[in-house]
């Protein structure tokens, strides 16, 4: 299994790992894919400096890609404490009351609440990309569209690739408009944000939209190898994974995460704005459900519905409760029933990817 952009990343095999992990970012790249970092949970880049350099010892000289949240264009989005008066009282009150009602208890002396608010302003993102251009990343995605103009310009002046998700075949025509070099056709399917188009429809329409200018990855939904033969018969030049990954042993998951995980089937997830804001799609539990009852309020725009809820998702993290853990993640979940190493994960997409297409072949 191979195709052209291969060649173009330097990689063995045509797939893409999007992960907040660097310990599966490093280990998919040294088994022969690309491994993509998710930057947003980085509100110091002098800690996402020193981790891309442990990437830079770990996947001894095979590439590896970040991806950043940040808008196209720069927003008036003001100091962290201005937005924090945004936030309604009503909102913070259904979030205590919810908590309560869920069993969850405070954080422990020790426990530190995380920042919901850094990794999703423009200019934190912004340092992500400085920090980023100063290692030898292959690549920089970007989750909401292409990134402005001079992003764009110095990633291409240091030899680097742009690639920008996209949810529609006009989203897509804009982003190669904007400069990107790979366009991730991200379908309905997939975890953590996402549009409203299933994989199947939106990936060849967006590869009659920009496949003769710029490579399309498939993203959603996918965590088998029909499933990337599929990708490619719908004319993608490769994939772009990211829930499949979660299952995997370098993931280093809380036990109430992994046991959600393992536990829930493709039904049980679901798009929704409580995350961050924007529709995301996320593993369905009893925080999710509490959002969805006639007394809960509308959530918040992005940032301030992550800046609302991020105190409440360290709790629900460290209360060990499966029920409730919050985690974006794709349908795909429902193929996660045992813990592997990523090099096994791999190693199987790609074999069962030949498999489906030497059998593909004898068909004609």
């Amino acid at each position: 299994m191979r195709t052209d952009l291969c060649d173009l990343l330097g990689v063995a095999y045509p797939v893409l790992a999007f992960s907040p992990s660097e310990h599966v970012v490093a280990a998919v790249s040294r088994a022969g894919g690309l491994g993509v970092l998710g930057c947003v949970r980085f509100n110091d880049p002098a800690e996402l400096d020193a981790t891309l350099s442990w990437l830079d010892a770990e996947t001894a000289g095979h590439p590896y890609g970040v991806d950043v949240v940040m808008p196209g264009h720069v927003p008036a989005e003001g100091a962290p404490a201005d937005l924090e008066q945004l936030i309604p009282p009503g909102h913070r009150d259904f979030v205590e009351r919810t908590l309560l009602r869920l069993g969850v208890p405070p954080l422990s002396v020790g426990e530190q609440s995380r920042s919901g608010v850094l990794g999703w302003l423009h200019s934190v993102a912004r340092s992500h990309v400085e920090v980023a251009l100063t290692h030898p990343v292959r690549l920089i995605a970007n989750a909401l569209g292409p990134p402005p103009a001079d992003v764009v310009a110095r990633a291409h002046e240091r030899g680097l690739l742009v690639a920008a998700l996209a949810g529609r075949a006009d989203h897509a025509r804009s982003h190669v408009a904007g400069g990107v070099d790979l366009v991730v056709a991200q379908g309905y399917e997939a975890g953590g944000h996402t549009g409203e188009i299933g994989s199947m429809v939106l990936v060849p329409e967006i590869v009659d939209a920009v496949g003769e200018q710029v490579p399309v990855l498939a993203a959603g939904g996918i965590g088998s190898g029909r499933q990337i033969a599929a990708a490619l018969a719908l004319g993608a030049s490769g994939v772009w994974t990211g829930s499949v990954w979660l299952g995997t042993e370098e993931y280093r998951s809380p036990p109430a995460l992994r046991e959600a995980l393992l536990r829930a089937g493709s039904g049980d997830t679901v798009r929704s704005r409580v995350y961050s804001g924007k529709p995301a799609r996320l593993l369905r539990n009893r925080w999710t459900d509490a959002w969805t009852e006639p007394q809960a309020p509308e959530p918040l725009p992005m940032p301030l519905q992550n800046m609302l809820v991020a105190g409440a998702h360290s709790r629900l993290m460290a209360a060990g409760d499966p029920s409730v853990v919050p985690m974006p993640v794709g349908q795909i979940v429902g193929r996660m029933n045992r813990v592997r190493p990523v090099a096994e994960v791999l190693a199987d997409l790609v074999a069962e990817a030949d498999e489906t297409l030497n059998r593909l072949r004898k068909l004609g």
